[in-house]
């Protein structure tokens, strides 16, 4: 049975998320405790937390699935595989149709399986979602024009500051997220733009990008001093700006405007306190509203997608139930054939090049007879015919 575990931004704020996203850890480390869970996926992103669980031990009626906090969404088999595929596809998104996501959807099956915990099916589910993520965006204008969570926290800006031109921008976090930001304040004409990341040859190679300047994380307070916004989007476990660290900055606050788009959040409560104006990733749900309107005739064509290659999906699974007995099937066959062509060998020891003409021959005669029986249990497999299934697996004696 696959499982999956999740909280994202259609249920919780960003506050709420951090919180709920613990309650995930634990819930999932409690099952694996009862259930020795060895294959599974974690999604771990801005505005999501995920988990996908591949074991048929688990009971849908256990009661640690019968979580007492109403925010974790729980859904099953067919259901949570059609989130997987909605996901990869970009709509269910903040930002409808971003990219971001679907190279998210990659890596974290890459680091399932650097780390062992990814089996057969959840690589067959997971290689899907991300066909189906290329089709759908090759195949739609979903992400056309799409915007990022990056470029939609410049749009926040632009709607409380007004143009960037000339304003001095601080970035913070050089990662995938920062990357992003940077991407989008690439088209302004900005004053000055600098970079700030705890790996400072990483904001060497971002600033150079971006004709800005790289700064050591020591220097931020001097830059902080200066800048008109400031967009955060580090790793950080904790805030890396409070209404303390600002309070020994001189400078007007008011001026000041901070997006903070990381999770869990660099930006304190407090920073408002002082009249700074703060935001972060539950602010852009205007942007994105409106960025979902201009996509939403994308959607039909989108879920068409996703339904067709789901029943292919299926296809394969069930053929996946069936290549173990195709494969000792074969493997048997194999075993036949080898013992009586070296029976033959024997026998005709005396004519040359005897035994690779056996050879051939009788591995011939196996491919011959195999693919017909390959081929017809497997379209049994398909049709659904169980009884097709269980007398091949009582006729070959693998049950």
């Amino acid at each position: 049975m696959i499982l999956n575990l999740r909280v994202d931004h259609k249920i919780a704020d960003i506050h709420s998320m951090e919180a709920i996203s613990k309650d995930i850890d634990d819930l999932f480390w409690q099952l694996q405790e009862k259930y020795s869970i060895g294959e599974y996926i974690e999604i771990s992103t801005c505005n999501r937390k995920e988990y996908y669980i591949n074991n048929d031990y688990i009971d849908e009626d256990d009661e640690l699935l019968s979580h007492e906090n109403q925010s974790i969404i729980i859904e099953y088999g067919q259901s949570a595989i059609m989130h997987l595929l909605r996901m990869a596809s970009g709509l269910e998104s903040m930002i409808v149709g971003e990219d971001q996501i679907l190279g998210q959807v990659k890596d974290a099956k890459h680091d399932a399986v650097k780390n062992h915990h990814c089996g057969k099916t959840l690589d067959a589910v997971f290689t899907k979602a991300v066909h189906v993520g290329q089709v759908v965006r090759n195949k739609t204008n979903i992400n056309k024009g799409s915007v990022s969570i990056g470029s939609a926290a410049i749009d926040l800006a632009e709607k409380h500051m007004g143009c960037l031109d000339d304003k001095s921008v601080l970035v913070i976090g050089a990662g995938k997220m920062g990357r992003l930001v940077a991407k989008a304040l690439a088209e302004k004409d900005l004053n000055a733009i600098f970079v700030a990341n705890r790996t400072y040859y990483v904001a060497v190679n971002l600033a150079k990008d971006l004709g800005g300047e790289a700064i050591l994380f020591s220097e931020l307070e001097e830059y902080l001093a200066t800048a008109d916004l400031v967009i955060s989007a580090t790793s950080a476990p904790h805030a890396i700006i409070t209404k303390n660290r600002l309070l020994g900055i001189d400078r007007d606050y008011e001026s000041l405007m901070i997006v903070d788009i990381a999770n869990p959040r660099d930006i304190s409560d407090d920073v408002c306190e002082l009249g700074v104006k703060s935001f972060n990733i539950d602010d852009l749900r205007e942007i994105a509203d409106e960025n979902t309107n201009l996509r939403i005739k994308e959607f039909g064509e989108a879920e068409n997608i996703i339904d067709e290659e789901f029943i292919l999906l299926k296809e394969s699974f069930k053929i996946m139930e069936v290549d173990e007995i195709l494969g000792n099937l074969r493997a048997s066959m194999e075993d036949i054939r080898r013992r009586e062509t070296k029976k033959a060998s024997s026998k005709l020891s005396d004519v040359d090049g005897s035994a690779k003409i056996l050879d051939n021959l009788t591995n011939s005669i196996v491919n011959k007879i195999f693919y017909d029986i390959s081929k017809n249990v497997k379209t049994a497999a398909k049709d659904d015919d169980k009884e097709i299934i269980d007398a091949a697996e009582y006729i070959f004696n693998f049950k």
